[in-house]
């Protein structure tokens, strides 16, 4: 089901990083110490996306990896996306915590 912009909204405002971009992607950067750290990032985008089938658009620029997505059959925004974003910003802050040590 279609989030109106209000809940799309509401729920990135739990959602730390994302942002709503021209009303029907969420976005966000994740920035990493290391070319191969992102990359490794990366990879485990792909295995999550794959489990939901459901795949962002994913630009990678050196240490900077952006991921944006949408639920196109929808038009807009919608629980899976949200849900998949949670699951990418778990898996980075799990990243930055063994980073960390």
């Amino acid at each position: 089901m279609l989030y109106t912009q209000q809940e799309v909204e509401a729920h990135l405002e739990k959602l730390e990083g994302w942002e709503l971009e021209q009303g029907r992607w969420i976005i966000r950067k994740y920035t990493f110490p290391s070319f191969m750290k992102g990359m490794a990032f990366v990879d485990e985008v792909a295995a999550i996306s794959e489990a939901f089938d459901h795949h962002p658009y994913i630009t990678i620029d050196f240490k900077t990896v952006t991921l944006r997505l949408t639920s196109w059959n929808e038009g807009g925004i919608t629980a899976l996306d949200i849900k998949e974003a949670q699951q990418f910003n778990e898996v980075y802050e799990k990243r930055r915590s063994a980073e960390n040590g």
